[in-house]
């Protein structure tokens, strides 16, 4: 998950809702090319993974006999989901597209999204584990359910920590976190503790590390209070002692910067994503071990999930929506989800998948691979609120300023800032 400017505005939604009205991308009639149903699958992942993903389409073209995937790559998951508002504005829609999980309500608040509860087999639907449902539902409709999902982890340098005295397993609170970060910061050879790219979801995770939560069920921002200033407050005393390093650029860039300072030995620590795994275990071979471990919390453990869903989309014919529910039902076949997620690092989505002696064998060979598995018992559901993206976007900002001058005040921060984010909130929820 990370984070990058998306319109997610009321008139925005206000043109999706009225498009949805009068207008169909397909005029009633399925497209067809030699007896086969063509369906548009619009791809939200970037470089390595882009591919893998294409691989899969093209193993699923060669095995129907009856439906044929155009896969459209539309760039990260915030690029997609400003693309997909203008094409439902525009009547031009995919049939298929992944979806960051909270855009979900986004989508599916102005009807934009068929229920694929309806579509795929109830077998399949309980399939799917638990803990990566949550944000698949709106209004008491199955709208989606999980591809490629997530969640954060600390990544840590092996040998670095073996040689500072530490334990390789990491941290497992905040204190504990502030003395690796202290102990592996070598300023004389330019080593920093810890890298983290500024972002929602890792903010979220120290919300959720204290109990605490980001939206109320009633819409209210509910970490303008000792939770929130206590998150922001730990980032702004590692700046100021030294131990953690803000990494250059924004969005794509910061989290890019600190792979980079992680893979060259120069941060003992970093926060990724899950889905970061398999290339960074690439990168590191010959270098170091990389190890995984629970994002540390203050109280307990907590994280929120991240990635993407697959939808499918209300406006497309039936025979549309038959074909893409075979797509849906092959990405999701027990040995692809395996095949996907040794591939890649994310998480396996289905119970079948998880159980598999594959992944069983996976995890005895690379354990690193199972701590994401085994931290989804502390997940919590990321906001499903519509306007949220947008909203933590702003909240970012206003949180930057205090980890750039470590002068300024975190709890006027966090008041100005929670202000400023539930105005967002408020707009696009009247």
């Amino acid at each position: 998950m990370k984070l990058k400017k998306i319109i997610s505005t009321s008139m925005a939604l206000g043109l999706i809702a009225l498009s949805l009205t009068g207008c169909n991308t397909t005029s009633g009639e399925s497209k067809t090319s030699d007896s086969k149903t063509q369906i548009e699958f619009w791809n939200a992942l970037t470089g390595k993974n882009e591919e893998i993903v294409k691989s899969f389409v093209d193993k699923f073209n060669e095995q129907s006999e009856t439906v044929e995937v155009k896969m459209v790559s539309q760039g990260d998951y915030w690029e997609n989901g400003t693309k997909l508002q203008a094409a439902i504005a525009a009547g031009n829609q995919p049939d298929l597209t992944m979806l960051e999980i909270t855009q979900v309500a986004q989508f599916a608040s102005v009807g934009a999204l068929a229920d694929i509860g309806e579509q795929i087999s109830k077998e399949k639907k309980n399939d799917f584990l638990p803990g990566l449902m949550r944000e698949s539902e709106y209004d008491g409709k199955t709208v989606a359910v999980p591809l490629n999902r997530s969640t954060p982890l600390l990544y840590i340098n092996k040998e670095m920590c073996e040689g500072a005295g530490l334990d390789p397993s990491g941290p497992k609170n905040w204190e504990e976190l502030k003395d690796y970060a202290k102990k592996l910061t070598n300023e004389a050879d330019g080593v920093i503790g810890l890298a983290v790219p500024i972002d929602i979801w890792f903010y979220e995770a120290l919300i959720y590390g204290q109990g605490g939560e980001m939206i109320d069920k009633d819409n209210k921002v509910a970490f303008n209070n000792e939770k929130g200033e206590k998150a922001l407050g730990l980032w702004q005393d590692m700046m100021k002692d030294g131990i953690m390093q803000l990494p250059p650029g924004e969005g794509y860039d910061a989290w890019d910067a600190a792979k980079d300072a992680f893979i060259n030995n120069k941060a003992g620590m970093t926060f990724q994503s899950t889905a970061s795994l398999t290339g960074l275990m690439e990168q590191t071979e010959g270098k170091f071990t990389v190890n995984t471990a629970f994002i540390p919390g203050d109280t307990q453990f907590g994280v929120p999930t991240g990635g993407a869903n697959i939808v499918m989309m209300e406006n497309s014919t039936e025979d549309e929506k038959k074909a893409a529910t075979e797509f849906i039902e092959f990405m999701t076949d027990t040995e692809n989800v395996v095949d996907f997620s040794m591939e890649t690092g994310y998480m396996p989505i289905t119970k079948s998948a998880l159980e598999s002696e594959r992944i069983a064998k996976l995890y005895e060979e690379k354990p690193q691979y199972k701590v994401a598995a085994d931290q989804l018992k502390y997940s919590s559901k990321r906001p499903g609120v519509v306007g949220y993206v947008e909203a933590s976007e702003k909240l970012m900002n206003e949180m930057k300023k205090a980890l750039l001058d470590l002068d300024l005040d975190v709890k006027e921060t966090i008041k100005s800032a929670t202000s400023i984010m539930q105005g967002v909130i408020d707009k696009n929820n009247k």
